[in-house]
């Protein structure tokens, strides 16, 4: 067990040393993004399915409630809540369309759409962001492996370099805690 915990570890760290590497660029894009939607009175939608839907909501829960700071609360939307919202699309429409549906409904010109998947390739959040960019919305993808589809259909893709969901998921997180720290720093100034 000692030796699967190491590996274990030792993986999930050099995959962050790697998105350290590749990723700074992108993850500032995104928090500029996201910054400049905030200043102006926009708001953050944030989905994805599985893993990715739990981290959707934790980053919308860094925003609404806080992630280092006492301030007052951050417009975000996890589109991953409302199960009446998702159980009655995939009914009486397609799973496909969970996600845009909601976009539809709730986005509005500059704010964010923030798509999760780890490989790249998840149907529904492709078609919400590119229902996003419909609307005149920014759009930021948090792949995996390849970037898959979705890394040609945002403005800023943030691609972890593996393809082990795990890693992808973890790295995923860190990254979105790393843009609620900039994004605190930029909007109540730094501790």
């Amino acid at each position: 067990m000692k030796d699967f915990i190491i590996a274990e570890l030792h993986e999930s760290i050099e995959v962050k040393k790697q998105a350290s590497k590749q990723l700074v660029p992108q993850i500032e894009a995104a928090a500029r993004l996201m910054i400049s939607a905030l200043k102006a009175g926009n708001k953050i939608l944030i989905f994805g399915n599985g893993g990715s839907a739990a981290d959707s909501q934790h980053l919308a829960a860094e925003l609404i409630g806080r992630y280092r700071k006492d301030r007052r609360s951050l417009p975000a939307i996890a589109l991953t809540t409302d199960t009446s919202i998702i159980t009655s699309i995939s009914n009486d429409y397609s799973y496909e369309v969970v996600f845009s549906k909601q976009v539809e409904g709730l986005a509005r010109k500059g704010d964010v759409a923030v798509g999760l998947s780890t490989s790249g390739n998840s149907r529904n959040v492709l078609v919400a962001l590119e229902k996003a960019k419909e609307l005149g919305c920014a759009t930021i993808g948090f792949l995996g492996g390849d970037g898959g589809q979705i890394t040609e259909a945002v403005d800023v893709p943030i691609t972890i370099p593996s393809k082990i969901t795990a890693r992808v998921q973890e790295s995923h997180i860190t990254i979105g805690h790393i843009i609620c720290g900039l994004i605190e720093n930029e909007l109540f100034g730094r501790e």
